[in-house]
């Protein structure tokens, strides 16, 4: 990843590439629509550093706020990654991954602490969802267990590695549900937590208990087990909220979350033939 501005191209606010379309479309679709383009043409090449928030809203003459929510939903789909401290970045492999539901929520900022109730709630759910249909499906079951191999073995000291193989693990289990709705909406929340997340593999103790609870997730959901897999996922993502809610100096005790009590209170969530 290269911390090189763009050399020479856009350095004039006047560049046209950087004009957006007059398309009667939310602020944040079309900021996101023209820097997805100009990743496409490789007018902006992959590792290269995207200018600064002002200097992108300057340049497209809108709020930063416009140009911060329309990265996000690029950074939602794989086209860019944030580096906390150092900017936006054309990731290595731009390619589209999982679509942003469109909802106003995209275009607001949210408190992390918030954004992680929902997804712990989210994601036990997908587990559980996962557990009941992926574990007659091979292919499905085993992409876990690759993703969570590829974790555990990320190299301590790479955070941007150890982020992106954590995101890949996450992201197979909530495809597994079977589920599109769900991976719409998971694909508009996790990124805005992205940066913490990242931050977070502070230690080799962190990214071993983080490999060790996925590879106890994959091995839930592998034996079809619907409350063990939530509950796996729940506790896993809980430990997660705590640290966070500590590092924001916040007193916060989380809700219970609980997993259904046993299996007879588990819902009918089998594939109907």
């Amino acid at each position: 990843m290269t911390d090189e501005m763009p050399s020479g191209r856009g350095e004039d606010e006047d560049d046209p590439r950087w004009e957006l379309p007059n398309e009667r479309k939310p602020v944040p679709e079309l900021v996101s629509d023209r820097v997805a383009e100009l990743v496409q043409t490789g007018e902006l090449l992959p590792g290269e550093r995207l200018p600064t928030e002002p200097l992108l809203a300057r340049r497209f003459g809108v709020a930063r706020s416009s140009v911060r929510s329309g990265l996000q939903r690029l950074q939602a789909r794989g086209v860019v990654e944030v580096n906390r401290g150092r900017g936006w970045y054309v990731a290595e492999d731009p390619h589209p991954q999982v679509p942003p539901i469109d909802d106003p929520a995209s275009e607001r900022e949210f408190d992390d602490l918030e954004v992680m109730e929902v997804r712990i709630a989210l994601e036990g759910i997908a587990a559980a969802l996962a557990a009941a249909r992926a574990a007659g499906v091979p292919g499905k079951v085993d992409e876990i267990a690759k993703r969570s191999r590829e974790h555990r073995e990320a190299a301590h000291d790479d955070p941007d590695a150890l982020l992106r193989t954590d995101k890949a693990f996450h992201l197979a289990v909530v495809e597994a549900a079977g589920n599109d709705f769900l991976t719409a909406v998971y694909g508009s929340l996790v990124p805005r937590v992205d940066g913490w997340r990242r931050e977070s593999f502070t230690t080799p103790e962190v990214h071993d208990r983080s490999a060790t609870e996925h590879d106890q997730i994959a091995f839930q959901i592998r034996r079809g087990d619907e409350v063990g897999a939530r509950m796996t996922m729940t506790g896993h993502l809980l430990g997660h909220y705590r640290a966070l809610s500590r590092e924001r100096e916040r007193d916060v005790e989380p809700a219970s979350f609980p997993a259904f009590v046993d299996a007879t209170d588990s819902p009918d969530w089998q594939q109907k033939s």
